[in-house]
């Protein structure tokens, strides 16, 4: 099987485009996910834990386009609903697609595609394009996260954006930053060995 290429960071350093490189770079993918997501630290009086996984999410959909980020991220979804300890400190289950934190899953694999997309028009290759597309997904992640949290906990608007998220503006502005300055110099590195 393969696909028409796109002009991201999965193409330029992996060029052919099979079944089984797809699905070793998907798996690939789901570990590093799963490893971001142990980096986890709880907020106080928020159901909602600050992780790793937004950054992973970042630099996996815009290094590998909209249908492998879409698909890397989704099977990670998928591993820690069915039973994998993928999720934040090693947990699983269906509960975390449907509780507080489910709305910021959906939206991580909503931004995966998004950022995914805008990459196979070259905006992640430059830093005044690359921050424009990190900051739409982040706003992607949030949108669905905070909605969800609302309509799950009941609890006031306010509430809402006190605990899912305000806490996280700085934390994912360095994610941002570490996402936007990492994938130019990334690009500069391959374009000048090829």
């Amino acid at each position: 099987m393969t696909t028409q290429l796109q002009p991201t960071l999965r193409y330029a350093l992996v060029s052919r485009s099979t079944l089984a490189i797809n699905t070793a770079l998907a798996v690939g993918g789901t570990l590093f996910i799963a490893l971001m997501a142990q980096i986890s630290f709880p907020l106080p009086g928020s159901p909602v834990p600050f992780t790793g996984q937004t950054l992973a999410v970042l630099l996996l959909g815009t290094a590998y386009g909209a249908n492998l980020g879409l698909a890397t991220i989704s099977l990670y979804i998928a591993a820690g609903v069915a039973g994998l300890p993928v999720f934040t400190q090693s947990t699983h289950g269906l509960s975390h697609l449907t509780g507080a934190t489910g709305g910021y899953l959906v939206g991580m694999a909503a931004a995966s595609y998004i950022s995914g997309a805008l990459a196979q028009k070259k905006l992640d290759q430059r830093f005044s394009t690359v921050i424009p597309t990190m900051l739409v997904s982040n706003v992607v992640i949030f949108a669905f996260g905070v909605l969800w949290l609302q309509h799950v906990t009941a609890q006031s608007w306010s509430w809402t954006f006190a605990h899912g998220f305000t806490p996280f503006i700085a934390a994912e502005a360095l994610k941002i930053a570490i996402a936007s300055t990492s994938l130019p110099v990334v690009w500069r590195l391959v374009t000048r060995l090829k």
